[in-house]
């Protein structure tokens, strides 16, 4: 399904910020990946950009590096004294994020994990600013309740593909469409957060803990 009509798209990415050159690298290549799709992309790498320097975060959680275009947005906004801990499962793609890392100048804070998010989280002893979940959809849930007792008040959790291509929209039956309608049923349910949606690209979810 298409979310967005690609002449809005267009329109949208023309006016806002061009990416810089290391981000127009990451994409280029990114584009001969298998699963390019899966990259945030100039405009909401943009957005993701702006939060982060909105909430200027001493640490950040990202669930899901792919090839790091995200997690470059992501380490904008970081404080002088930041860090960003990204963990990814598969490991040919944190090696190739690994080498668009080294040339940034988010070099010395950026942290990699590769493996399992779900065994990988437990272990970080970090109080959480802000929180990015884009990795496996039936894991959602999971890795919501594992991060958020560790989220500060007034701390953000950004949730990506929350539409799942128009399929939240049906009776949602394959594994990752159904993991995402239950993800956002249950923030729906839930009285301890404030939240918004962005119809941005796959949709956005934007949750706060108060």
């Amino acid at each position: 399904m298409e979310i967005v009509h690609p002449a809005i798209q267009t329109y949208a990415e023309k006016y806002t910020s061009e990416e810089n050159g290391l981000l127009k690298e990451v994409a280029e290549i990114t584009r001969h990946h298998p699963e390019s799709h899966m990259m945030s992309g100039h405009l909401q790498g943009k957005v993701l950009e702006m939060i982060s320097c909105m909430i200027q975060p001493r640490r950040i959680l990202e669930i899901g590096t792919f090839t790091g275009y995200s997690t470059l947005c992501l380490a904008k906004g970081l404080t002088d004294d930041g860090k960003l801990h990204t963990i990814e499962l598969r490991k040919q793609d944190a090696e190739m994020a690994a080498g668009f890392f080294k040339k940034s100048e988010f070099a010395g804070k950026i942290i990699q994990h590769t493996g399992e998010a779900a065994r990988i989280i437990p272990s970080l002893n970090e109080i959480w600013d802000l929180v990015f979940i884009d990795a496996d959809k039936p894991g959602y849930i999971d890795y919501f309740n594992l991060v958020f007792p560790h989220l500060r008040k007034n701390g953000f959790i950004l949730a990506d593909n929350i539409f799942f291509h128009g399929e939240v929209l049906k009776d949602a039956k394959g594994k990752n469409a159904k993991g995402i309608s239950e993800f956002n049923e249950m923030i729906r349910k839930r009285n301890d957060i404030d939240k918004a949606v962005l119809t941005l690209r796959d949709g956005l979810y934007i949750i706060r803990k108060l």
